[in-house]
């Protein structure tokens, strides 16, 4: 299949400077001395985009994925390498970049059509699906400049994914603007993917990368780490948030796939085995700034989350079985203790959770020194976003309920969907729709 992008050894190098005086040092100096650091935004990145594939491009802040995007449009130019574009782009990146912002949305959009390469002819054939798209009603005829952001959002995104490009480029614009329209976008870049264009996208939704992408380059720190199936590189960027790199290159040749899809071989049954000396928690992101109290009596000392298939991991697939696992020692004797735990949004509201005293687990007395481990499984049923868990060990004495120890928003858990209902979570509806036949004797 013929490449629509080829990205080959390509290097971006900033000069960075201690002192604006030092680049005129530098500039005037007879010896040639230099007085820069070098920042390598990409250090020798190679990869390909085929025809028609869609291909996502994933990193931390800093990793370099929108300056090669910048590369790939012609905005940059790389210090050493070289890119081959075989198509017309059309691209999404800054928000605003393209635009004047003294003229009106119609004189924006003939201006960038013809940026692109379309007459005026063409474009007039394709305004209308424009502002239908776009749904700014008559702010067209204003100045872009007294929009809000939704509102310019709404109407660059109109122009990219209706001028019928060969390659549409995405860079984090539909984080902007309402669901409603976030949702008519991913539609309509849907079916032009039916087509057959060819799109590149930046984003820090995995739900996007895995549901929408064909292939997935991960970066870190500007050099490429690997490329390959979406679930895979999502699950090796969690290693990279978790400061986990020293098991990455391990974890490269280990396939863990978020389709949904679960091999026979990866039984629930099947435990994650822990290097020796390991805590759970040390394979997951844990927040640093978590909230924790209590009076000492318990610790919480470690955590787990697993998927269906066992492995410990911040991401996990509506629709399957996880485990959250707690491990707990005890300073003192508690008579019944109870373990919990709860996930809230990022709002701080409270949406699901439970206890031993809920689930009729009777914890026996315990003694100093004692340890426990709990496990809570159940089924994923929250829509695919951003989650934060809470967990605790309390009690009641004298009818007083006690706080031994709470750890609050101690990590994330990113739920993968593929299919989001409205609403917080999916009710599993069995749908059927069978036609009426009606007699008309």
């Amino acid at each position: 299949m013929e490449n629509a992008i080829t990205v080959k050894d390509v290097t971006k190098i900033y000069k960075l400077y201690d002192k604006p005086i030092d680049r005129l040092k530098e500039a005037l100096n007879p010896f040639h001395k230099e007085y820069h650091k070098k920042f390598y935004a990409l250090n020798n990145l190679s990869f390909e985009v085929k025809k028609g594939e869609t291909v996502g491009i994933i990193g931390t802040n800093g990793s370099g994925k929108s300056t090669i995007l910048k590369i790939i449009t012609g905005v940059l130019t790389p210090t050493t390498g070289e890119v081959e574009v075989n198509g017309v782009i059309s691209a999404l990146l800054e928000l605003g970049a393209g635009f004047n912002m003294d003229y009106t949305g119609i004189e924006n959009i003939y201006m960038n059509g013809t940026m692109m390469g379309f007459s005026k002819k063409e474009m007039d054939a394709k305004l209308q699906e424009i502002l239908d798209f776009a749904d700014i009603g008559d702010f067209v005829y204003q100045p872009v400049k007294t929009y809000s952001s939704g509102m310019f959002v709404r109407l660059a995104f109109a122009l990219a994914i209706n001028v019928e490009p060969e390659i549409l480029i995405v860079d984090e614009a539909l984080s902007v603007g309402d669901v409603f329209f976030q949702s008519k976008c991913y539609r309509r870049m849907e079916e032009i993917r039916q087509k057959g264009t060819t799109i590149l996208m930046v984003t820090h939704d995995m739900g996007s990368i895995i549901k929408y992408c064909d292939k997935v380059v991960l970066l870190n720190k500007g050099n490429f780490v690997a490329e390959g199936a979406p679930g895979h590189m999502v699950d090796l960027y969690k290693k990279i948030l978790a400061g986990q790199m020293e098991g990455l290159e391990a974890a490269k040749d280990v396939d863990s796939d978020f389709s949904g899809e679960t091999a026979e071989k990866e039984q629930k049954e099947k435990t994650y085995q822990l290097p020796h000396g390991k805590l759970m928690k040390d394979s997951l992101t844990i927040n640093s700034n978590r909230t924790e109290y209590g009076d000492g009596r318990a610790k919480i000392y470690d955590l787990g989350l697993f998927d269906q298939r066992g492995n410990l991991t911040n991401l996990l697939l509506k629709g399957e079985e996880f485990t959250i696992k707690e491990k707990i020692r005890f300073a003192a004797p508690i008579q019944s203790p109870i373990f919990t735990y709860t996930i809230k949004d990022k709002k701080g509201t409270d949406l699901t959770g439970t206890n031993t005293m809920f689930e009729g687990t009777d914890i026996k007395p315990v003694k100093a020194g004692d340890e426990y481990e709990v496990s809570f499984t159940q089924k994923m049923t929250l829509q695919g976003g951003e989650y934060l868990l809470s967990m605790s060990c309390t009690g009641f004495e004298q009818g007083e309920h006690t706080v031994y120890h709470r750890l609050y928003d101690v990590a994330n858990i990113t739920v993968i969907s593929n299919k989001n209902t409205v609403g917080v979570y999916d009710m599993e509806s069995a749908v059927q729709a069978v036609k009426i036949e009606r007699n008309h004797d």
